[in-house]
Order: structure tokens, then C-alpha cells, then sequence
């Protein structure tokens, strides 16, 4: 399995249409799965593409605009009732727990398993998550209502150990240093083995970052700069950039001029607008200014590849 793949299951605006569902993306970094908004349907398009829900242990939501969330509720009774019992950890503004709540309420259900809420902190830059093998960090965007986006960031690899140049006779816990770049000497503080001898330079470090429904920001361009993938929501065509103002969205050129500024390795814009049953225009604007980028279509796979 590819250690860093994003699948899109939701590429549209507020509304779905022409085949296209509300934001939401699953991603998996190093055997860790993780859902990014869940916009109505997800659960379906989870299905859909084989993804085991089970699998799934952190919900990042962006915001508390419907196309959003509202897929939600359905994905976590399908859990239940597929007797889930490990713990799910669902991060998002404060208000999604007391949604959450009232349908549990009003529905006399009693979940299997346990929801661990995480409340993001308005306009702030903070870690929510982080373990061995990386850390993810909210992205404060520009948008109607408070927004976060999320950026995934792996930590630097260990060494990678040359298997042809290894000696017989050679002890498991001095791979092991060897692995951490640390020399091994004997009790006489002679060298046995240098880790520079066994050693190849470690797999690259990759970065992924989510910015959700948000106007061009300058501190979001400081925050991803040379970000290995980039998601931007790209929601109008530049002839609609008054109708971008107004509802704090962006055009696909502004999402290029991002991602350029940035110094991004590669851009993928989504949240189109139902306006536009040809994707087409949106594509073609966004790469006269940056031509590494693609569109989030329902099913497409990015992987990052060491």
C-alpha cells in the first residue's frame, strides 16, 4: 500500500450535481486512515470505492456549512450499527457536538462506541493531532463562518538500512542504531559498525493541505508554502469574481495564483459551483496560471510517491 493516497468522494459546491457530491476526501498517510469533511452522501461514496468505515479513526470537519457535514450523522449510525466499538475522533467547531447530540437525543439511540470531540480554536493555528508519523495542524481560513482548513505533514524517516551490506553476526538492537544514524562501539567505546556503512538517505517526508471553502489569504500562502499537495477550493470562473467576494469563495485563477505563490508542487481545486456542468473552463483557467493542477473529480486517487 502507498504510504500517502488521497481519494476524492465529493467534489461539489453547496449543492450536488452532474454526479458530483458534497466535499468530502479520505486519506490515508502510512496506514493511518483519516475522513475530511463529510458532506451528504459520504458514507455512500465510502462504499463505493471499497473503503472499510471501520477504518476511518479521525474526521476532520472544516466547517459547519451543510455540503460539509451533513453526510455525517449517517456514517456514524452505520458504524453503530455495524457494531463498531473502537473509539472515533471527530475535530471541529464547537456547535457540531450539540447537532450530534439532539439526533442522538430525539432518536433514543445509544452509539456502541465512543465519540472523542476535539473543538477547534477560532482564527488559530494549532496541532489537533500528532503521533509518531505525523502531525496535522488547522489552516484558519477566510470564509462566511469560522473555517479551518488541515495540513498533513509526515516527520522526517529514519534511515533506510542497506540489506546487502549488512555482516553476519550483526545484533538486532545495532540495526536499530544504525537506523537512528547512530554509530555502534564496542564496551570499549571502539567502532563496530558506522551508520554511514549501512545506511541509504530515508524515504521523503510528504505534505498535504485541505483548504476548504475560503477567499485567497495571505497567511494561508506562509502557512502551505512548498507543500508536496494542495487542495483549494476553486468554487467560481473569473468572470464570477464579484459573486466570489460576496460569498467568500474563490476563483479557479485565484486557487492557481495560491498554489504558485506558494510554490505548491501540485494543485487540486474542487467545490465547483453547480453553475458549471463542464469542468472544463475551470481546468483551463487554473493551469494558464499554475499547470500542475487537477481536478478533485468523485473516485480520483493522488497518491505521493517516494
Amino acid at each position: 500500500m502507498n504510504n500517502f493516497k488521497l481519494t476524492i468522494l465529493g467534489s461539489s459546491g453547496a449543492l450536488p450535481a452532474y454526479g458530483r457530491f458534497p466535499s468530502s476526501q479520505y486519506l490515508i498517510v502510512q496506514n493511518r486512515h483519516f475522513l475530511i469533511d463529510s458532506g451528504e452522501g459520504a458514507q455512500m461514496q465510502l462504499a463505493l470505492y471499497n473503503v472499510g468505515i471501520h477504518k476511518i479513526n479521525h474526521i476532520f470537519i472544516s466547517h459547519l456549512h451543510g455540503d460539509h457535514y451533513l453526510g455525517l450523522t449517517g456514517l456514524l449510525f452505520s458504524m453503530h450499527l455495524q457494531r463498531r466499538e473502537s473509539d472515533l475522533h471527530l475535530y471541529s467547531f464547537r456547535g457540531l457536538d450539540e447537532i450530534l447530540m439532539a439526533q442522538l437525543k430525539h432518536s433514543k439511540s445509544v452509539l456502541n462506541f465512543k465519540i472523542i470531540f476535539h473543538p477547534l480554536t477560532e482564527e488559530k493555528i494549532e496541532t489537533i493531532f500528532e503521533d509518531e508519523a505525523l502531525s496535522v495542524v488547522t489552516i484558519p481560513l477566510d470564509h462566511k463562518i469560522h473555517t479551518a482548513g488541515f495540513l498533513f505533514r509526515e516527520k522526517p524517516k529514519s534511515l533506510r538500512i542497506d540489506k546487502a551490506k549488512l555482516k553476519e553476526g550483526m545484533l538486532l538492537q545495532h540495526i536499530v542504531q544504525l537506523k537512528k544514524g547512530e554509530d555502534v562501539v564496542d564496551e570499549k567505546g571502539e567502532m563496530l559498525y558506522r551508520s554511514s556503512d549501512f545506511t541509504r538517505p530515508p524515504k521523503p517526508a510528504f505534505s498535504y493541505a485541505y483548504c476548504s471553502d475560503t477567499q485567497p489569504s495571505e497567511k494561508v500562502i506562509e502557512q502551505i508554502r512548498n507543500v508536496d499537495l494542495l487542495y483549494h477550493e476553486a468554487t467560481f470562473l473569473e468572470d464570477e469574481k464579484e459573486k466570489a467576494r460576496e460569498t467568500k469563495h474563490s476563483t479557479a485563477a485565484e486557487a492557481a495564483r495560491v498554489a504558485k505563490q506558494a510554490q505548491v508542487k501540485r494543485l487540486i481545486i474542487g467545490h465547483f459551483s453547480a453553475r458549471y456542468k463542464d469542468l472544463t473552463p475551470v481546468l483551463e483557467e487554473a493551469k494558464k496560471i499554475f499547470p500542475e493542477t487537477s481536478l478533485a473529480r468523485e473516485g480520483e486517487t493522488f497518491e505521493l510517491n517516494d
